[in-house]
């Protein structure tokens, strides 16, 4: 029986077609271009896209912002025209704003045996909830004790604030199921997402003289904050207290 040999152009057209399919399962794993964020190393929630691109192992260029609180770079201005706000991962041509959703594209952009957000349905249901509580009543309570002008309006929204961060407690001793984090055993979506708090927290503190993270009323959370600054994927891009309070004393003005 004879067999039939290839020409040399059907050759260049299996090579073509095999780089065509290896260029599309690049892309589609997110490996083909150029990774770059814009941040700011005051930022919490840069901090939460580099310690997702941390946690998935992908390398990428850091952008940091040199002055955000007088100008903002070109770049920046033209990676996020709405909002012109760090952080923004910029992937290949792409740009992706605000930094809960990079969260979500990294994980899913760059599969791996460690997934950020929960496989199962309602856990990555209740995984977005309690992210967006944080963004939504966290940010909005912490914000409010900031901006209190008188000793009565900082009394109602440090009592919102231990609310909030009861709320959280809550949450982590359900969602931990034992484990050292809201994740289990390894930080998850949730941990990116309180983690954002966690500075600001530690300077409203300093500030006031008042401890919303105690032993007495959120002890989860107390273990998890200092589990969470430890952790390899946040250590080397978190700010100490003392870092985060002088940048707000230079942001607010306050001696």
């Amino acid at each position: 029986m004879l067999k039939s040999k290839k020409t040399d152009s059907s050759i260049s057209r299996d090579t073509t077609q095999i780089k065509k399919r290896q260029k599309t399962e690049m892309a589609q794993n997110g490996s083909n271009n150029t990774v770059k964020l814009i941040g700011t190393w005051s930022s919490p929630f840069a901090l939460r896209a580099r310690i997702a691109l941390h946690l998935k192992s992908v390398e990428y260029e850091y952008i940091e912002e040199a002055d955000v609180l007088k100008s903002k770079s070109d770049l920046l201005l033209k990676s996020n025209p709405i909002h012109k706000k760090v952080p923004v991962l910029i992937h290949g041509d792409d740009s992706i704003c605000e930094s809960l959703n990079i969260v979500q594209y990294v994980d899913e952009a760059w599969p791996s045996k460690l997934s950020i957000l929960p496989s199962n349905p309602r856990e990555r249901a209740s995984a977005r909830f309690w992210a967006h509580f944080v963004d939504g009543k966290g940010f909005e309570s912490i914000d409010a004790v900031a901006g209190a002008k008188d000793d009565a309006g900082r009394m109602a929204a440090a009592g919102n604030l231990m609310e909030s961060l009861a709320a959280l407690e809550e949450a982590f001793q359900k969602s931990s199921k034992g484990g050292e984090f809201f994740g289990g055993e390894n930080i998850g979506y949730v941990d990116i997402a309180c983690g954002a708090i966690v500075g600001p927290l530690s300077v409203i503190e300093a500030f006031s003289g008042v401890k919303f993270l105690s032993q007495d009323t959120t002890p989860g959370l107390v273990q998890w904050a200092e589990r969470f600054r430890a952790h390899e994927a946040v250590k080397p891009y978190m700010p100490t207290v003392a870092e985060f309070v002088e940048f707000a004393k230079q942001k607010f003005n306050v001696q």
